[in-house]
């Protein structure tokens, strides 16, 4: 781990995330020296990912963050993200981070909340290929690439993307 460090990150949770978009991201952000605060909507206080393989247990609500004391915010993928939109606080998270230029990074479904938020219009993104059509009709780009960054967004496709992506969210942390 690293030693001068002070990179935090948000990482959203909500029942049926992938398994290891989560934990693979959680641990990546960890190994390097990055604090990981897991935030969830207030419907539960810890939710087993859809695979059934992992566990996120909740550190603060959505409601209760101050965006200002984050450096990211980090969507994993599974059908976390379509529960996630149904809470205001957490579509607000989102949206004021990307006001406030901070990273956004989501992986899989994870920018169907970057649509929910607004945050998606004109820019370059990749996802799972289902949500393609979505994307495109909320205004963005949509390309079939492992990763990619349009501006703080960063955006990924599925778990095999993941070494991809969590490097990339690194690297945009300067770490």
């Amino acid at each position: 781990m690293l030693e001068n460090n002070n990179n935090r990150v948000v990482v959203l949770v909500e029942r049926d995330f992938e398994d290891s978009e989560f934990a693979e991201t959680v641990r990546a952000m960890n190994d390097a020296g990055v604090k990981a605060v897991i935030v969830g909507s207030g419907s539960q206080k810890s939710y087993r990912g859809r695979r059934g393989k992992s566990r996120a247990v909740v550190d603060i609500t959505a409601d209760k963050v101050k965006v200002e004391e984050f450096d990211a915010i980090i969507i994993p993928g599974g059908y976390a993200p379509d529960k996630m939109r149904v809470h205001q606080p957490m579509v607000d998270l989102v949206r004021k981070a990307d006001d406030l230029g901070r990273i956004v990074a989501a992986i899989c479904h994870g920018p169907q909340l970057l649509i929910s938020a607004g945050v998606i219009k004109g820019r370059r993104v990749t996802s799972w290929p289902s949500i393609e059509i979505d994307l495109v009709n909320a205004g963005a780009q949509w390309v079939d690439e492992a990763v990619v960054q349009d501006g703080n967004v960063i955006t990924s496709r599925k778990p095999s993307d993941l070494p991809r992506f969590n490097r990339a969210i690194l690297r945009a942390l300067g770490v």
